[in-house]
């Protein structure tokens, strides 16, 4: 399929965007694999973009969330989304690795992963036209279930996919433009949620059939990538895979180290809604287009940067990731304590913050352990890491606890040193992009 798409000329662009002064030759990728360098690269751009775009636009943070208590789903089934989203897209990982090693050519796990995530969207949008109350809930939760699932086999597969087809020097680079094209897109959303030009349900349920659209147009753009045949070893049942892939952390001290930074640096990940609930109190609701506009701005503003300092040094992206998200918690925590934390003036601002760590942490960790790791050890690394990830965002709802009981000030300080100390820790990484 994919000789039915030319690329030579994509080659000047390709210059444009992602050679640096240091030349084009190819550091860790066959010859043959450089020649079809330039159009797999904006192959990865276009499906990434749109993948990312169907993320922004059924953010179950936001607007999974605003659906689902606009629909009168209980407050019990809502609290689920997160989790359900985050972990069931990085838990089982660690066993999945083994099987997707038996596919010699890993794009078409990626499509039919990306296009099952664009029905379940589709499956969101027909719960909320047709259901309501705890009906609705339970349907939006199984099909959000499901677009985990899916994703989680997306996550195995696409370090891998772009350490076959993309060198590592333009890795960052290709993943950051995807996310500030997604990211502009997005802000297009937040901007029509603010302007109350459009009735906000409408927009949010053609939001969520848009983005499964996207989903089902990234799968068939992916399925046009020129990826060589792999290696296959490794495909043993889930128990053997995921007993192999364990191994690692007692062979591979970088891989611990990465790991603990990683885990410690989901605190950007799990901050937001505690920010949310620092600046609101129990009177005032923030209007969901202002959260949409600053995590969309946010990451059309750096996804790009991070994406081409990822490409330098990984392990400083990681570093500096973690400062940001250290200062942004720890001023939010002091402002809500103080009661200067304003839904509509601070907040913003801070979630603006957050989120530009937030993109940081995503871009470093994604393009650090694809060059950290190589050929044979790429998808058992990325499986290993995003499971034990995903473990740690379970135990995350802890902080709800924490909350609770001390308030969700005391919440973002523990996150504050959370992301502070990830920093420290990133300094003992390796160098990797030499």
């Amino acid at each position: 399929m994919a000789d039915l798409f030319p690329t030579q000329w994509l080659r000047p662009a390709f210059q444009a965007v992602a050679i640096d002064d240091e030349g084009q030759a190819c550091r860790d990728i066959p010859e043959s694999a450089c020649q079809e360098e330039a159009g797999n690269f904006f192959r990865h751009v276009g499906s990434l973009s749109l993948s990312k775009i169907a993320d922004g636009l059924i953010d179950p943070k936001l607007v999974l969330s605003w659906l689902m208590l606009s629909l009168g789903a209980p407050a019990a089934l809502v609290g689920l989304l997160v989790p359900i989203r985050e972990a069931g897209a990085l838990l089982p990982q660690l066993f999945t690795a083994g099987a997707l090693r038996r596919l010699p050519q890993r794009k078409w796990a990626w499509s039919a992963g990306a296009a099952v995530q664009g029905l379940s969207a589709l499956a969101i949008a027909i719960a909320a036209l047709t259901l309501r109350g705890q009906a609705a809930g339970l349907a939006i939760l199984f099909a959000l279930t499901t677009l985990a699932l899916a994703r989680s086999v997306c996550s195995v597969c696409y370090k891998d996919v772009l350490g076959k087809t993309v060198d590592k020097s333009r890795r960052g680079t290709a993943t950051g433009l995807a996310g500030s094209i997604a990211s502009g897109a997005v802000i297009v959303f937040a901007g029509l949620l603010a302007s109350g030009l459009v009735q906000r349900y409408e927009l949010v349920v053609s939001a969520i059939v848009l983005a499964g659209a996207a989903w089902i147009a990234s799968a068939l753009l992916f399925i046009t990538l020129r990826e060589a045949r792999g290696a296959t070893e490794g495909g043993r049942s889930a128990i053997a895979a995921a007993m192999e892939n364990l191994v690692w952390l007692r062979k591979d001290a970088q891989l611990r180290r990465f790991i603990i930074v990683r885990s410690l640096l989901t605190a950007t990940a799990l901050a937001p809604p505690f920010m949310i609930a620092t600046a609101a109190g129990a009177e005032t609701v923030l209007p969901l287009g202002s959260l949409v506009l600053a995590s969309a701005l946010a990451g059309l503003l750096s996804a790009y940067v991070w994406g081409r300092f990822s490409d330098r040094s990984s392990r400083k992206v990681l570093v500096y990731a973690g400062l940001a998200g250290g200062f942004a918690l720890s001023i939010s925590a002091v402002l809500g304590l103080t009661g200067l934390l304003h839904p509509l003036y601070a907040l913003p601002a801070m979630i603006f913050v957050i989120m530009i760590a937030y993109q940081g942490v995503r871009l470093g960790r994604s393009t650090h352990l694809t060059d950290m790791a190589t050929a044979e050890t790429r998808a058992a690394y990325t499986a290993l890491s995003n499971t034990v990830v995903g473990m740690v965002l379970l135990a995350g709802g802890l902080f709800s606890v924490l909350a609770a009981v001390s308030g969700p000030a005391a919440a973002l300080l523990v996150m504050a040193g959370m992301a502070g100390l990830a920093s420290v820790l990133a300094l003992g990484l390796d160098e990797v992009q030499v």
